[in-house]
């Protein structure tokens, strides 16, 4: 046996003392002594019998000479890859799973638990148990897929439409979209909305930023305005000349704490006719006049107080809502309501063509990955304390924050004279605020510097009596002429004045949905959550097979880490020195990515595929810049790139070039080579993505790149598909520059409905000095790009999940993870290349981890792929990827993790529709009336006392005589698109729609 298939079977033990190598060089059978829980063979989708059917079925004797097929010869490793050691693991062997656990226990130990009061964005809350339990920890809503197939996602998409519908009531604005990355990001995609839309009506113009936002959402927007051409101007809006402006971005309440009267300053920017953004605090538009109803164009901010945990930056929910006559610039996804083929309520993402990957370099945004889990949770957080619970809680933060205001008052500290919600800023006299910062944390408390006279404080849901007392107490030693004690906390609240004044308080009703009025008790919530739940098909029913998604095992083990209060709680911005856990989780991280990929150095910092692909085409341009190159602006792209690859390179300021494909859906060398010759002054970089987007290894990648290389350009390499080449080749030894890993897709982290996801970029030591860099925190090179996400490390609790995936795996199981890839790939191909034209396949005959179905040959029938897609789901499967990179057809992706019997499963299930299909061909299903236009087939369809079809009930719903097994009902049929865009209704659904309190 190999030691590929050993890998596979469970732990086989000898007699102590035992035992040679076997044949082929498998290492031996194992001690008794030695430990049975590991982790490779339980991630693997298939067993060593099951590896010798499918490699028979392809025809092949191993899967070396499959890998030998399938990619270049002259790119593949010339050794095993090598991660580097990591104390405290086996160094033999990787860790088992209870090591692995025991071990990041020890790394989190390492993160001191002190209690942030810094606020800036982040704060402190309470998660309710019944949406960690049910949500966050639930595979069956965190291992869901991005709901483009709507009918089998509708839980998902009420859970976004309630997040919608309370964003769009606190920010009082029409129309919300259903999350972005995080605050900063969306302050930025609020910049890029006013532009476009300035664009329209006049050229030029500068955006100009309160000097009171957060210091990392300024940043942030720099760096974007900086790739845009577009001046940044930061300063008082109040008093500034605003007259060549085509937009404005305030805080609200201020960075310090300050609530303003934003109207007349919103009232200015308006008369210079620049458009206005809000970043609001959501917790306090609950006590505050909403952005809408002071003339705020856009709002924007993050959800993230909303029962989401710190997790040292992320993920965390961003939101942005604006005017209804923007709705077709607002970036990200908008979900709608609309109806299904029997006429009732049905939900989709409205206004799809909106899309970057449908619209390419003329998009808006690059946004793919959101952070629908997260904003799932932050609905569900307003579903479960409704309207008065929310107000509750906001009160109560209030009312601390006006208690401790008192008494530091009572101690004759000077506070700022406007209103407040939660923060404070304390001017300190002559006492340093070194002094008392330093005072602080060594009572395990942190505030937040501002000067050198100043510190801050911003409470939260989790602030106690005791904690206010206990900042008192901290605030009262360096009181001039020693104050002492303030008294009671009750007396200071009774002193305190909790009235907000005019014209700052909020007098607008919100949350008057029923849906925000009747889940207040857990039951009752957590009937709600699992009602939801069960509308969506995840990978808890079957497997996902989306090409170029790599929806594979989130394991549990990987998963745990993510709910251990020693990750969750450090605010981002509090000493690194406190975060001693973080900064080791980071650095094995960092060294495992370079190891893989071939690269010198890694930036954890961008918090998404696209960011990623954004980030590492502003290196590039910084090091072009760097070297007296300003002119280098054309990146060439390949048809088959990604959809998000000509956005990213237009937000990253570069002229879009394409490059085209053969007939074998290869790129065309002499294409490129003409067209990098002809830009040779102008060029900056090649975005490709490897294996290429038609899942073939393409066998000149190295030429390629030395092309680029030739006329001073960089090679962008795009990584979402590095899961079929971990442990196998490199980018960076086949001459590639930079690459972003897409870490919720090869390495782990689940997709989540949609995100979160990660998108670290590794780079060549010539282009390490340009990693960004961030205004709070020292990370990056010392001539890094500004910040590209508000957190110094992006998204950075859920960075334990690749780590534990990496670790778990060890080099030899994450080189047989990208050999089983390419080998279930290639034998669901080989079993459908039968009844189905397989599109593209290399020089061998062999695909790469993915593969391309022609459905264009059945349109003749009046069959489109589309169709296929929806009569998937009637065998209980989410469709392959639709349309995508060629229309009418499917990508189909298995992963290493699905088992022989999936894969069998799908194949039964898409030879069955082909038979389907040419029953109709041959007459023998009506051209009109069959199974495949009417898909997907409800309950209530097949159940109805009123069937009229041409075929029966059986073949509608249980095709296949294993669906009965394990059948999944959509909870809606085929939903009208059109309906929805020509009706679009992005709130939940109006009272009328509801029968006993339940959508029809």
């Amino acid at each position: 046996m190999s030691r590929d298939a050993q890998l596979l079977e469970p732990p086989k033990t000898a007699a102590p003392g035992g035992g040679d190598e076997e044949a082929g060089g498998a290492a031996a059978p194992r001690s008794l002594l030695d430990p049975t829980d590991t982790f490779p063979r339980r991630h693997l989708g298939s067993g060593p019998d099951d590896l010798a059917a499918m490699l028979a079925t392809v025809g092949v004797a191993s899967l070396d000479e499959l890998v030998d097929l399938a990619i270049p010869r002259d790119i593949r490793m010339d050794r095993p890859l090598a991660l580097p050691a990591v104390a405290g693991l086996p160094a033999d062997r990787p860790p088992t799973e209870r090591e692995l656990l025991a071990r990041l226990r020890q790394m989190a130990a390492q993160n001191q638990r002190f209690r942030s009061f810094i606020g800036m964005g982040y704060h402190g809350c309470v998660t309710p148990a019944v949406i960690q339990r049910n949500i966050l920890e639930n595979p069956g809503w965190y291992t869901q897929y991005t709901p483009y197939q709507s009918e089998i996602s509708q839980g998902r998409l009420e859970a976004l439409l309630n997040f919608q519908t309370l964003i769009e009531d606190l920010t009082a604005l029409p129309v919300a979209n259903s999350s972005l990355l995080d605050e900063a990001t969306a302050a930025a995609e609020a910049m890029s909305l006013c532009l476009a839309l300035a664009k329209k009506e006049k050229a030029g113009g500068a955006f100009f930023v309160a000097d009171h936002c957060h210091p990392q959402t300024v940043a942030v927007v720099e760096t974007r305005a900086g790739a845009l051409d577009v001046e940044v101007r930061v300063g008082d809006p109040a008093t500034a000349d605003l007259s060549d402006c085509f937009g404005l971005l305030v805080q609200y309440p201020t960075s310090d704490g300050r609530v303003l009267d934003l109207e007349p300053i919103l009232e200015r920017a308006h008369q210079a006719d620049a458009r206005t953004v809000v970043a609001a605090d959501l917790l306090a538009l609950v006590l505050l006049r909403p952005p809408g109803e002071m003339g705020a164009d856009v709002a924007v901010g993050s959800a993230q107080r909303f029962g989401v945990p710190l997790g040292y930056g992320g993920p965390h929910a961003a939101y942005l809502a604006t005017r209804e006559e923007y709705k077709r610039q607002i970036p990200g996804r908008i979900i709608g309501v609309s109806k299904d083929s029997q006429g009732n309520t049905a939900y989709r993402m409205a206004l799809q063509t909106r899309e970057q990957h449908i619209r390419r370099e003329k998009a808006t945004s690059n946004i793919c990955t959101a952070q629908v889990l997260l904003a799932i949770m932050a609905g569900m957080y307003a579903v479960y304390h409704g309207p008065e619970g929310l107000r509750q809680i906001a009160r109560r933060v209030h009312a601390l924050t006006a208690t401790l205001a008192a008494g530091l008052r009572r101690l004759g500290f000077r506070l700022a004279d406007e209103p407040f919600f939660d923060t404070l800023r304390v001017e300190l006299g002559d006492r340093p605020a070194a002094e008392v910062l330093a005072a602080a944390e060594a009572r395990g408390v942190n505030l937040r510097p501002l000067g050198e006279s100043a510190v801050g404080l911003s409470l939260d849901e989790a602030t106690t009596r005791d904690e206010v007392a206990h900042l008192l107490d901290l605030f009262a030693g360096f009181a001039a002429g020693g104050a002492g004690a303030v008294g009671d906390l009750d007396a200071l609240l009774a002193a305190a004045d909790l009235a907000i004044p005019a014209p700052h308080a909020r007098s607008s009703d919100f949350l008057a949905h029923p849906v925000f009025h009747r889940f207040h008790t857990e039951h009752e919530m957590l009937r709600y959550i699992k009602r939801l739940e069960s509308r969506d098909l995840s990978l808890t029913h079957s497997m996902i097979p989306l090409g170029s998604c790599t929806m594979k095992l989130n394991a549990t083990t990987e998963m745990a880490p993510i709910s251990w209060s020693e990750w969750t709680d450090m605010h981002p911005f509090a000493p690194p020195r406190q975060a001693a856990g973080y900064a080791e989780l980071f650095a094995t991280l960092e060294a495992w990515l370079n190891e893989i990929t071939g690269f010198a150095a890694t930036s954890l910092m961008p918090n998404a595929g696209s960011q990623g692909e954004y980030t590492g085409l502003m290196v590039i341009r910084a090091y072009h810049r760097d070297r007296g190159e300003q002119g280098r602006d054309v990146c060439l792209i390949p048809v088959s790139a990604h959809g998000t690859n000509p956005a990213s390179a237009v937000m990253a300021g570069l002229k879009v070039v394409t490059v085209a494909c053969d007939d074998k859906g290869d790129i065309d060398l002499d294409d490129l080579a003409a067209k990098a010759a002809q830009h040779a002054e102008r060029l900056a970089a090649l975005m490709v993505t490897y294996p290429s987007t038609h899942g073939v290894f393409e066998q000149r990648i190295r030429e390629m790149c030395a092309v680029i290389h030739r006329h001073g350009g960089q090679v962008y390499l795009d990584g979402a598909n590095m899961n079929a080449q971990v442990g196998l080749c490199r980018p960076g030894d086949y001459e590639a520059d930079v690459c972003h890993l897409n870490l919720h897709k090869t390495f782990c982290i689940p997709h989540g409905g949609g995100g979160p996801g990660m998108g670290p970029i590794c780079v060549a030591g010539h282009l390490a000095p340009y990693l960004p860099t961030h205004p709070v925190v020292a990370v990056g090179g010392d001539k890094g790009i500004g910040p590209v996400a508000a957190a110094p490390w992006g998204s950075a609790s859920i960075l334990t999940i690749p780590w534990a995936y990496i670790a778990m795996m060890g080099n030899h199981g994450l080189t047989v993870a990208s050999k089983l890839a390419i080998l279930n790939a290639n034998y669901m191909a080989s079993r459908l290349a039968e009844h189905f034209e397989v599109l593209y396949t290399g020089e061998t005959g062999r695909v790469a981890h993915e593969f391309i179905l022609d459905l264009r040959p059945f349109k003749a029938a009046g069959v489109e792929a589309i169709d296929v897609a929806k009569r998937l789901m009637d065998y209980g499967f989410h469709a392959p990827t639709v349309a995508f990179p060629v229309a009418g057809t499917l990508m189909i992706e298995p992963t290493e993790s699905e088992s022989k019997a999936e894969l069998d499963r799908l194949c039964d299930a898409l030879i069955a529709i082909r038979q389907e299909i040419r029953a109709i061909e041959e007459g023998r299903l009506d051209r009109v009336d069959h199974p495949i236009h009417n898909a997907p087939h409800t309950a209530a369809m097949v159940t109805a006392d009123d069937w009229s079809h041409a075929y029966g009930r059986q073949q509608a719903a249980f095709p296949l005589p294993w669906v009965k097994e394990r059948k999944f009902w959509p909870s809606v049929g085929r939903i009208d698109d059109v309906y929805g865009d020509r009706n679009l209704v992005c709130a939940c659904p109006p009272l009328e729609a509801y029968a006993d309190g339940e959508p029809s």
